[in-house]
């Protein structure tokens, strides 16, 4: 067997380094769907994923490929032949191989995609700059591919992110892009935190400690929205809905124009639609009021509200394209001349059907014998009589529709 090409620029014959790589991506490939080789780590981040990360999570696999095999030694061939010509397994390209074959998981396109990318670099770091730079992650994708930047750096050119690189946002949050080619560059506070470096406490919240690199904020109490400690009473600005009063934030009736503490008898000034009573502010009826009507629409009635009122349609009416107009109920369908006959009136009807067959059937027999024509017509004025006698009404009406 002839001596073994090295990496593209190390010189030399024998396996290419497309050749090379291609080999570990087809053993990775089908130990993978054969389920016989090494297990396939997977990586951090999924198809698609941004190219630092992308890169970080190939570099990382490598990485613990290395460690698997860091004290195995060559098997699968002449031992003596191996160690003789490429020194130690631990440097060798039949090394470099199993490592390869189990960096991307099989069904990662990605990944693979990176890899082929990347193999001549892969090769040349193995080969001739492992020693000089220890660090696969950086060499390949900080220096190499260009895909990563150094903590506390961001963008095409790593500048430094906000705050500085050694400490972004004064540790206090993080910053946007850090370590990759992308993002801003600004700051991201964490809850509690603000400002363009994240260096003060943010809204309901204040300074619990500081020194020199490390600032920790607590909270405030409920209703501050600036403060200086815990204590209701240390409040420099409230939330919403609360008013300062003495440094404490208060919950002011709506009755108020500014307060001096709860309720509708600790206000300054009363509100619209409302009254001075004493101590108190209280609620104006304008309905009872006005001399004359508040609510001018035709069948309006005034209804009085907390601090107002309101117009509204009076009882039995409902409001339809901005007017009131009666509400009626919706006209039920006329009923037919059978739709209310009962079970009984069903066996009547029943009865005189076959008392008709059987009359007939007897004047038939009587060969048109007057007596017996006789008795027909009588027994079916007789049977219908008895059901139309309370339903004379309903026939003439239903006769009258035409039902």
């Amino acid at each position: 067997m002839g001596p073994r090409r090295g990496p593209p620029g190390g010189g030399g014959g024998g396996v290419g380094g497309g050749a090379l790589l291609g080999v570990a991506l087809l053993g990775g490939v089908l130990l993978g769907a054969a389920g016989t080789g090494p297990q396939a780590e997977q990586s951090r981040e999924p198809p698609g994923a941004e190219p630092c990360g992308a890169c970080r999570g190939l570099a990382e696999s490598f990485s613990r490929g290395l460690e698997r095999t860091e004290h195995e030694g060559f098997g699968g061939g002449n031992t003596a032949w191996e160690e003789e010509k490429l020194a130690k397994y631990k440097h060798s390209e039949t090394r470099l191989l199993e490592v390869l074959e189990s960096v991307c998981p099989p069904s990662d396109f990605a990944c693979h995609q990176l890899l082929e990318r990347s193999e001549e670099h892969v090769e040349r770091w193995w080969f001739h700059e492992r020693h000089q730079h220890p660090d696969f992650f950086q060499w390949l994708c900080m220096d190499r591919l260009a895909l990563c930047c150094p903590p506390g750096t961001y963008g095409p050119d790593c500048l430094p992110c906000a705050g500085g690189r050694q400490q972004p946002c004064s540790g206090n949050g993080r910053c946007d892009g850090e370590g990759t080619r992308g993002g801003t560059g600004l700051c991201v506070c964490s809850p509690g935190y603000g400002g363009p470096y994240c260096a003060e406490c943010g809204d309901g919240y204040y300074e619990a400690s500081r020194n020199q690199s490390q600032l920790l904020c607590a909270e405030c109490y409920r209703a501050c929205g600036r403060c200086t400690g815990p204590e209701d009473s240390s409040c420099l600005r409230c939330k919403r809905g609360w008013v300062l009063h003495e440094h404490r934030c208060i919950d002011c009736s709506t009755a108020c124009i500014g307060c001096m503490g709860a309720g509708p008898a600790r206000c300054k000034k009363c509100n619209k639609g409302y009254r001075r009573d004493g101590a108190k502010c209280l609620d104006v009826d304008e309905c009872a009021s006005s001399e004359e009507p508040v609510c001018s629409g035709v069948q309006e009635v005034c209804e009085n509200t907390e601090g107002g009122y309101r117009c509204v349609c009076a009882q039995g009416h409902v409001r339809r394209d901005g007017q009131c107009v009666e509400e009626k109920p919706p006209d039920a369908p006329e009923k037919g001349f059978f739709d209310d006959v009962t079970e009984d009136e069903v066996v009547v009807l029943q009865q005189m059907f076959f008392g008709v067959m059987i009359c007939a059937l007897a004047t038939l027999a009587a060969k048109g014998d007057m007596v017996f024509t006789a008795i027909f017509i009588g027994a079916v004025a007789a049977m219908a009589g008895y059901w139309l006698s309370d339903r004379s009404d309903r026939v003439l009406d239903g006769f009258m529709k035409g039902r």
